[in-house]
C-alpha cells in the first residue's frame, strides 16, 4: 500500500527515525515552505477559473476574491509569474491563514479535503529539500549534478514537492535533490511478450528474454517482486528518469506513483511512439538553424503494461562542446545568471525563436523548466537549447506537411490540427512555465519579452503571444477536478499588455 499524504508533524518524525541530523534544519525551513506554497496556491485562487470563486476585486493594494458561499478572501495582488514566497498570510472573512493546507480545508470546497492533504504533503516534502539543500557556490560539470541543485520543484503548482507515495525514507534514497546514488534493477521477462520500439542493447537481452529496467522503489511497492541488481545511477529532476555513470544513457522507468500532478508510468501508446517520434526529432534539428538538439531515444520496451516498461535516452551531456555546460532551465535560477544585464534577454530570444520555429513546422513542444535545457558558453552566455522526453508534444499533420515534411505514422492524444491547442502546449510550457520561472516576476518576464520580441520572425503565431491573454495549465483546478480528464487552462494577463484597472470582476 503507498504512504497517503504526510502531514508536517509525520515527515518530522519519520526524519527523527531515519537522519535525525537533519531535523533541526527540517524545522527551521518549514515556515518558508509553507509560504513558498501558499504563494503558488493564492496565485491559482487569483487567476484560474476555479467555480466557486464568484468575483475577484483588485484594490489599489490588495485582492479581494468572492466566495461562492457568500465570504470573501483577502490577499496581495497575485504576480501569476513570481516565484519568491511573498505571500507570507492571507484572511478569510477575519480570520488570519498562513497554512496553505489549513485554507483549503478551512474554504471546504469539491476535493478539497484530498487536495488539502497535498498541500501538507508538498510544504513538508519542500521544507526536507531545502534542509538537506547543496548550497555549494561552484558551478558542477555535469548534467545530472545541476538537476540536483532544485530543490523546490515546480515554480508554480502549489503541489511542487508533494510525494504522497515516498516515505521518509524514500525521498532521501530516490529524491535528486538529496544527491543519493540509486541500484537500478532489472527485471527478466519474453521477448515474445513485450512491445519494443527502436533499438534494445545487448547488455539488456538474455537469449529469449528482456531485461527491463526497474526502479527500486517500483519493484518493491508496485511490482512486488524481486529484482538483479544492475546499474549506479544518479535520479534527475522528474524523479523517475536516472543518469547512467559516465555520461551513459539517461534510463527512464515506471514510478507508479503520484508526483506533483501525475502518476508516473510508461504507456503502451509511448513506447509505441517513441521510433516514429525520434526521427521526426531529427528532421526538426536539421531545420534548427543549429540551435537545437533533441535528445535520441535509443529503445523502449513495455511489457505490456504501463507499470513494467523502460526506455532508454541519449544524455544531454553529448550535445555540449569543449567549455560547454548543459543544464535544465530549472536549474538556471540557481546560477545568478538571469539577473545579469542583458541575459534574460540574449535567452528569451533563444527559446522563443527555436520554440516559434518548430511550432511553425508543425510542432508545439512541452518546454518547461524540466524538458527543456540550455547549453551554455564558458562565459555563461546561452548558445543552444536540448530538449528531452518528446511523449508530451503536439503534433501538427497539416504544418508539417507545409513544410514538406512526412507527419509520423501515429494517432492519439500527440495530433492536432487545432491552432488554439498547439499555442496553448507552447506558450503555456515555455512563456508560461520556462521563462517566467527563470525571470521570476511579471516586470522581469516583460522585460525579456520586449527586448526579445523584435527580433522574432512576424508570424500569426507571435502575433498571438504578443496580444491575446498567456495560457497556463490550471493546475490547482485539475488537482480539484479529479472527474475531469485530460489538462485545463487558465488565461494569465499577457506580461506585454497593459494590467487590468484597479477593478476587475
Amino acid at each position: 500500500m503507498h504512504r497517503p499524504p504526510a502531514t508536517e508533524a509525520e515527515v518530522a518524525e519519520e526524519l527523527a527515525a531515519v537522519r535525525p541530523a537533519l531535523l533541526p534544519r527540517y524545522t527551521a525551513e518549514l515556515p518558508g515552505a509553507r509560504a513558498a506554497v501558499l504563494t503558488r496556491l493564492w496565485r491559482a485562487l487569483a487567476h484560474e477559473p476555479l467555480p466557486w470563486i464568484s468575483g475577484r476585486v483588485r484594490g489599489a493594494h490588495s485582492l479581494a476574491l468572492r466566495l461562492a458561499d457568500g465570504r470573501t478572501l483577502y490577499g496581495p495582488h497575485a504576480d501569476p509569474y513570481a516565484t519568491s514566497a511573498y505571500v507570507t498570510g492571507v484572511r478569510l472573512d477575519r480570520e488570519r491563514q498562513v497554512d496553505p493546507a489549513v485554507l483549503m480545508t478551512a474554504l471546504a470546497v469539491p476535493h478539497g479535503a484530498a487536495f488539502a492533504a497535498e498541500l501538507a504533503d508538498s510544504a513538508a516534502s519542500l521544507a526536507l529539500s531545502r534542509a538537506d539543500a547543496d548550497h555549494s557556490k561552484e558551478w558542477p560539470d555535469r548534467d545530472w549534478e545541476w538537476e540536483q541543485r532544485v530543490t523546490d520543484g515546480h515554480p508554480f503548482h502549489p503541489g511542487c514537492r508533494s510525494r504522497p507515495g515516498l516515505s521518509v525514507a524514500d525521498q532521501l534514497a530516490y529524491g535528486p535533490e538529496h544527491r543519493p546514488v540509486v541500484e537500478l534493477g532489472t527485471v527478466p521477462v519474453p521477448a515474445d511478450g513485450c512491445l519494443v520500439s527502436g533499438g534494445w542493447p545487448e547488455e539488456l537481452r538474455d537469449g529469449e528474454r528482456l531485461l527491463l529496467p526497474v526502479h527500486p522503489w517500483q519493484a518493491e511497492h508496485v511490482l512486488n517482486r524481486s529484482y538483479d541488481r544492475w546499474r549506479p545511477a544518479r535520479p534527475l529532476l522528474s524523479l523517475r528518469t536516472l543518469a547512467l555513470p559516465e555520461d551513459g544513457p539517461h534510463v527512464k522507468t515506471a514510478l507508479s506513483t503520484r508526483l506533483t500532478s501525475s502518476v508516473r508510468d510508461i504507456s503502451a501508446y509511448s513506447v509505441r511512439a517513441a521510433a516514429p517520434l525520434a526521427d521526426l526529432a531529427e528532421e526538426l534539428v536539421a531545420r534548427s538553424a543549429g540551435l537545437l538538439h533533441i535528445t535520441r531515444t535509443l529503445g523502449a520496451v513495455c511489457a505490456h503494461s504501463p507499470d513494467l516498461a523502460a526506455l532508454l535516452r541519449e544524455s544531454p551531456q553529448m550535445c555540449a562542446g569543449p567549455g560547454e555546460r548543459v543544464l535544465p532551465v530549472a536549474a538556471l535560477a540557481t546560477t545568478g545568471l538571469p539577473e545579469a544585464p542583458g541575459w534574460m534577454a540574449a535567452f528569451t530570444r533563444l527559446a522563443l525563436t527555436v520554440g516559434l520555429r518548430l511550432l511553425d513546422l508543425g510542432v508545439a513542444l512541452e518546454a518547461h523548466g524540466q524538458n527543456l535545457l540550455v547549453i551554455l558558453a564558458a562565459d555563461g552566455t546561452p548558445v543552444r537549447l536540448v530538449y528531452r522526453d518528446l511523449a508530451d508534444i503536439r503534433i501538427s499533420p497539416a504544418r508539417l506537411r507545409r513544410h514538406g515534411i512526412t507527419p509520423p505514422p501515429l494517432t492519439g492524444r500527440l495530433i492536432t490540427d487545432d491552432e488554439a491547442a498547439l499555442r496553448r502546449k507552447l506558450f503555456g510550457s515555455l512563456v508560461a512555465g520556462a521563462l517566467a520561472g527563470t525571470a521570476g516576476s511579471g516586470p522581469a518576464l516583460r522585460a525579456a519579452l520586449s527586448a526579445a520580441v523584435p527580433d522574432l520572425a512576424d508570424t500569426a503565431d507571435l502575433r498571438a503571444l504578443c496580444e491575446g491573454p498567456l495560457p497556463a495549465k490550471a493546475l490547482t483546478l485539475m488537482r480539484l477536478s479529479p472527474q475531469t480528464p485530460g489538462d485545463q487552462w487558465a488565461s494569465l494577463p499577457n506580461p506585454l499588455v497593459l494590467e487590468p484597472g484597479p477593478s476587475d470582476q
